[in-house]
């Protein structure tokens, strides 16, 4: 079974307030991307192993043990029963880019292996056991753009549609973690919904639409701010931090050249 795993972008993510719990609430309109990460699955006859997963492409930061995708066989071994496996994760999206390609991996792992023969979990386990993995995950278990609320959990459809236009991914190899994300950020409850913004026309998005976690970024890493730039001037009709960053991306009426400058961090381009 070869998977697909795709890497997402937000379309604006407010910060709305912290949570009695530490969380924060957000808002964002959540948005597939054509780059992926390759899961191959794999029954794994004999032997006195149940599962292995093996990894190649990007570096990953973590034991496989701790990979999110040996997290999520773990969640679903516990409520259904599972052949022994064999998965093998060909990484093509960044980590910490806020792409979301951890939580990618999760979630698309979490459906692949309910979708085995044997009795099938119902979606709202899935969906629970999804946000015990992380505030993302519940995102890719849908299909297509959705407006977040909450940490992440709270999902609605929204007609936000990029169909038509190019999108180009660059990432600045900036690692951004996500208490330094926050620590810059001052919550806020914003005078026009995110809701009514993104109704409007692509062209409009430029002075409406924000990514709270980009001013302050931008303060201390001027790459961010400067790669913003060149992407409006190479003809973006709209770019932004995605997630807590670093990766960066620009929305394009037509198929760009890039300059020199952006294609050394370009990672993916195609349509949207």
């Amino acid at each position: 079974m070869i998977l697909f795993s795709h890497a997402k972008i937000n379309i604006g993510l407010q910060i709305l307030e912290k949570r009695k719990d530490g969380f924060h609430k957000l808002r964002s309109v959540m948005y597939p991307t054509g780059l992926c990460d390759v899961l191959e699955v794999k029954p794994m006859p004999g032997g006195q192993e149940v599962f292995r997963l093996s990894q190649s492409g990007r570096q990953i930061d973590a034991e496989p043990e701790k990979n999110l995708v040996t997290m999520a066989w773990q969640a679903l071994s516990k409520h259904r029963s599972l052949p022994p496996l064999r998965i093998h994760l060909h990484k093509q999206i960044p980590m910490g880019a806020g792409l979301g390609g951890g939580s990618s991996n999760a979630s698309t792992v979490l459906k692949a292996l309910n979708s085995l023969p044997g009795e099938h979990l119902s979606p709202a386990l899935l969906e629970k056991l999804s946000a015990r993995l992380g505030s993302d995950c519940p995102f890719f278990l849908q299909d297509g753009p959705r407006m977040m609320e909450g940490r992440g959990e709270i999902l609605h459809e929204t007609e936000v549609s990029l169909k038509g236009f190019y999108l180009v991914l660059l990432f600045p190899e900036i690692h951004v973690s996500t208490a330094e994300a926050y620590a810059g950020v001052t919550p806020r409850i914003p005078e026009e919904s995110l809701e009514s913004m993104v109704s409007k026309p692509v062209e409009q998005w430029k002075n409406l639409i924000k990514n709270d976690f980009e001013a302050p970024l931008e303060a201390g890493k001027p790459l961010i701010a400067e790669l913003k730039e060149e992407l409006y001037k190479a003809g973006a009709v709209y770019a932004s931090l995605s997630g807590s960053g670093s990766s960066l991306y620009g929305i394009f009426r037509e198929n760009p050249r890039l300059p020199e400058k952006l294609s050394g961090y370009l990672i993916w381009e195609g349509p949207a």
